[in-house]
């Protein structure tokens, strides 16, 4: 133990860029475990599409929805405008909600939102766009 609190007084830094690393991994482990919504892939979120009454949102911004184009019948509500437009989507709480950008890390926003405006069946696309494409799955540009 002596030799633990010596390598701690004689390397202050390496210790606290030790402790941020495993503080960062707790809070993200944290995080990923409390979350209210499912992180589902391409093809999940298809069987999910198939099985269930559901609405699809896309929240990238519209250059980015114009370039790629989007999942058939999906809503386009852009991120930074989410907010304030959720409520065009709130008749539709008791059905499951499935939520896409580009990669899956701005959706989950999107999704923590509409957890926090009690939509209870919520679904992010894991990967986004870009997993949907690698899978094969089909987009439309209309």
């Amino acid at each position: 133990m002596d030799q633990y609190l010596e390598f701690v007084a004689n390397h202050p830094l390496l210790f606290g860029l030790l402790a941020a690393v495993v503080g960062a991994i707790g809070y993200t482990e944290y995080t990923r475990l409390t979350r209210k919504y499912k992180m589902l892939g391409p093809a999940d979120v298809v069987r999910a599409m198939n099985q269930d009454q559901n609405v699809v949102v896309d929240v990238r911004e519209e250059a980015e929805a114009r370039k790629t184009g989007k999942i058939s019948g999906a809503r386009h509500i852009p991120l930074t405008k989410f907010k304030d437009r959720v409520t065009e989507i709130s008749k539709f709480k008791d059905k499951t909600v499935i939520v896409y950008c580009q990669t899956g890390a701005r959706s989950g926003q999107a999704c923590n939102t509409l957890v926090k405006n009690g939509f209870e069946k919520v679904i992010n696309l894991q990967g986004g766009v870009l997993a949907w494409e690698s899978a094969g799955l089909p987009l439309s540009k209309k």
